[in-house]
């Protein structure tokens, strides 16, 4: 098994060595941060496309369908009834603002959807939490410097290894 970085686990890395390991993880979970608030920002971006292409329908379809709608519905009913035609031409009218009616209320279901998602606000969460775990990480304790009058090789040899 070995280490991120390629080297053996359990062997002796240099800070140096410990330091571009953590930054180079750091950089990476920052960009996965980033791409995955895009992914949420993009996702609710589509339920609002889809809100809003639901009110933009339910728009064209009572303008444009109103009037050769009712004259078809209204005469289609007197045709059945033998009912006055004014109250046929209401009984069509109703008919088309129900149609809309359901159609306004997709576009309403799809933009709560939208709005309750809480994809952003997840992942600034998780970035205050991933920030937090770091200013309360507490550094590795440093041994005692080493007097100067120690001067013996097996304190020499540490001091070097510590700095390569």
């Amino acid at each position: 098994m070995s280490a991120p970085d390629g080297s053996p686990v359990g062997a002796e890395r240099s800070i140096g060595q410990l330091f571009a390991s953590a930054t180079t993880e750091m950089s990476a979970l920052v960009h996965d941060e980033i791409a995955l608030a895009k992914a949420q920002l993009r996702q609710d971006f589509k339920r609002g496309a889809t809100s809003g292409g639901a009110f933009s329908v339910a728009g064209a379809l009572l303008l444009f369908s109103l009037p050769m709608l009712n004259f078809a519905l209204a005469y289609g009913v007197r045709t059945w009834t033998n009912w006055n035609l004014a109250l046929c031409f209401l009984v069509s009218f109703g008919a088309n603002c129900l149609i809309a009616l359901v159609l306004v209320l997709i576009g309403v279901l799809m933009a709560k959807k939208a709005k309750k998602s809480q994809g952003p606000q997840k992942v600034a969460a998780s970035m205050k939490a991933t920030a937090g775990v770091l200013q309360n990480a507490k550094p590795h304790p440093r041994p005692e410097p080493v007097a100067l009058e120690d001067r013996s090789p097996a304190a020499i040899e540490a001091v070097a290894r510590s700095t390569s």
